[in-house]
């Protein structure tokens, strides 16, 4: 089988509306331990996280409730790879630590083997990096860290957030529920501090309280352009030292 040949056939069982018969039968076939042996692998690896009988059987699941962007069925298909690797018995039970970052080099390593693009190599590998991200956020996030999720996620962050869904194949229907409503929450935060952040970036450095006690002066248009000045510099030039700020200011109030 050609790398072409296999990037079709890996393509085509994806791209199906629901890809759970065809996985089965990608693995099933052999095809699977041709074009990715680290899939088949799974099914020798207990999961009891998720309660499946393999490893194998809840990667199928969660790409199966994912929508057929193959960014996002693939992402959906490696994002446990590096179990088996990280497996350990040494803290009173099974774990995977650390197994996101394992699996994303496989990922990388995997899809480059097979040739496909920089961009779909790297936006794959850099969604099962991130894909356990989430797993803290019911213990508590500060703005900052809802921040650096969506920052580290970038132009990924749809595709992760959607990831994080399907990953959450629990029975248990309150379970479920609750991961959802947390989902929500985190993405509703996520919108709110981009506006706040927004907003904060189309203030000025100084506020107007702070012109008219430099200059010892009431509030009048002088004011509202001194700050008009303030905030393009700003949008310019980016936040100025503050003494720096000072100099620029007092030249234009001079000026003025």
């Amino acid at each position: 089988m050609s790398l072409t040949e296999a990037r079709e056939r890996l393509g085509t069982v994806l791209m199906e509306d629901d890809p759970t018969d065809a996985l089965w039968e990608f693995c099933d076939s052999g095809d699977a331990a041709k074009i990715v042996p680290e899939l088949p692998a799974l099914q020798l690896e207990q999961d009891p996280i998720h309660r499946h009988k393999d490893v194998l059987a809840h990667t199928i699941a969660v790409t199966a409730r994912t929508r057929p962007d193959l960014t996002l069925r693939m992402s959906a298909l490696f994002h446990d790879i590096g179990k088996p690797a990280t497996r350990s018995f040494e803290h009173g039970g099974v774990t995977f630590r650390h197994h996101e970052a394992v699996g994303a080099k496989m990922t990388k390593k995997r899809l480059r083997a097979l040739e496909y693009e920089k961009q779909t190599v790297r936006d794959v590998a850099e969604l099962v990096r991130l894909s356990g991200r989430f797993k803290g956020y019911g213990d508590g996030w500060s703005d900052s860290a809802v921040r650096r999720y969506a920052r580290d996620a970038g132009h990924l962050l749809g595709h992760l957030n959607e990831l994080v869904r399907a990953d959450c194949t629990t029975r248990n229907r309150s379970k479920e529920a609750r991961l959802h409503r947390q989902i929500d929450e985190l993405e509703e935060r996520i919108i709110e501090l981009a506006k706040a952040d927004a907003m904060a970036a189309e203030r000025p450095q100084i506020d107007g309280r702070a012109v008219m006690e430099r200059f010892d002066v009431g509030g009048g248009p002088k004011i509202g352009k001194a700050l008009d000045h303030l905030l393009e510099i700003k949008r310019t030039e980016g936040e100025l030292a503050h003494e720096e700020l000072l100099v620029r200011l007092d030249a234009w109030w001079a000026a003025n």
